[in-house]
């Protein structure tokens, strides 16, 4: 059916949703002539895979259009809603379309795959080996930590990229082709490219909102500045990936390295109003935490870790608060940087460095030949010395000097740090 003779009334998604794989915008490096999934469509017999990519990218789309090639019933599972239930289903539904009258394949596809624990993920095992059907999933998370081996085995793993400025340019040429949208001018089709980032199902939903406005107050074209207007809230953003988002993150560091917590707060509220994936707040967060603050307080990494847990639990909105609450406590947080600049030095260290070799005493001596050899001969072991500490042993390589990579700071939890090693040292040079 061509999108021009669907209902008006359809949403603007569905009139525009491809029929076949001609019309697909965009994953031109799968679907160009001679690529993975084109062959796949042409050869005439459909496998089992995985479709990775972020969201609004085509990989439902694509998973329709494989059933429709292969003239297979096509069902879908959403893994956010679903459970074993649903796959139960599922599996008697493949099960009577392949012994009925009229004997036909089924697709089944997973949306949001990872989202299903190990048990549910391998409920889909007995029934893919058989045969009764082609298993597609889709997931905006890497297959490889997401999705159980037994289940990657069996399934090719193709990776979806988010859309260029010229197929979401395509995506409104259509919309403009069909009447479904008024004419945009240059600066706002620009902003709304922009916003979309890459997803087309973010930037039909726009389209849809912008034409309805537009028909109300008899606009016709849209101007950057009504635009603006009517979908301020919704476009106000930095552009991700760009130099703004790059200023507001380096603003959100720089705030919580400053102990403000006012300013973390408010630049990690900025990053989350402009469309900043959570996870990748948390990722910052974590790396802050190791950074900045280090040893001053080991408890700030252990609540940027459970943070990022919380959201991944939660999701949004009610997981951010999480973090919110994480990047005021980085903030209020005792800093130090004594172990970020101590594995650099070492990094460094080592990079010039020969490779010295380890001293016998050092070694292990799991078997006689070793022992003979004086592996692990003379080692001191410092349980058994006064105060668990074997004073004068030595533990760097033969003729390194003392590097004195790790300087701790006298703040926080490294002002005992500070002192518990300096009376290490006092002993060791005790010893001679």
């Amino acid at each position: 059916m061509k999108a021009a003779s669907l209902s008006p009334h359809a949403p603007l998604a569905e009139r525009l949703r491809p029929r076949h794989l001609g019309e697909v915008i965009g994953q031109q490096h799968l679907l160009g002539e001679g690529m993975a999934l084109r062959l796949a469509f042409e050869s005439g017999q459909p496998h089992s895979c995985i479709l990775w990519g972020p969201p609004g990218v085509g990989k439902t789309t694509i998973a329709r259009l494989m059933a429709d090639a292969f003239d297979a019933q096509f069902l879908s599972i959403s893994a956010v809603l679903g459970g074993v239930k649903d796959i139960r289903e599922a599996v008697d539904k493949a099960e009577a379309a392949r012994t009925g009258l009229h004997p036909q394949r089924t697709i089944m596809f997973v949306d949001e795959v990872h989202r299903f624990n190990k048990s549910q993920q391998d409920a889909f095992l007995p029934h893919v080996e058989s045969g009764l059907f082609t298993f597609i999933g889709a997931t905006t998370e890497n297959p490889s930590f997401e999705v159980n081996s037994a289940l990657l085995s069996r399934a090719a793993v193709y990776v979806l990229q988010p859309l260029t400025e010229e197929d979401l340019q395509s995506i409104v040429g259509r919309a403009q082709a069909i009447d479904a949208i008024p004419t945009i001018e240059p600066d706002a089709l620009t902003r709304l490219l922009a916003y979309a980032d890459g997803d087309a199902r973010r930037l039909l939903n726009t389209l849809e909102t912008l034409a309805m406005a537009a028909k109300q107050e008899s606009i016709d074209p849209v101007t950057d500045t009504w635009l603006m207007r009517v979908l301020g809230e919704r476009m106000r953003r930095y552009d991700k990936g760009g130099e703004q988002f790059y200023d507001t993150i380096s603003a959100l560091h720089k705030s919580v390295r400053g102990s403000d917590p006012d300013a973390a707060l408010y630049w990690f509220v900025r990053m989350l109003d402009g469309g900043a994936d959570p996870r990748y707040m948390a990722r910052r967060l974590i790396r802050m935490a190791s950074e900045d603050i280090g040893l001053a307080d080991p408890r700030a990494l252990r609540m940027a870790l459970d943070a990022a847990e919380v959201y991944e639990r939660l999701g949004s909105p009610e997981g951010e608060l999480a973090l919110a609450q994480c990047v005021i406590y980085l903030a209020v947080a005792p800093k130090s940087n004594a172990a970020y600049k101590a594995f650099n030095q070492a990094k460094a260290w080592v990079k010039k460095d020969g490779t010295r070799p380890v001293p016998m005493h050092l070694r292990n001596a799991p078997t006689q030949l070793m022992k003979q050899l004086d592996y692990g001969k003379g080692y001191r072991y410092a349980h058994d010395e006064e105060d668990g500490f074997a004073a004068g042993e030595r533990y760097l390589p033969d003729g390194m000097p003392e590097p004195g990579f790790y300087k701790p700071v006298r703040r926080g939890l490294e002002i005992k740090i500070a002192d518990k090693l300096e009376e290490l040292r006092k002993k060791n040079a005790a010893t001679g």
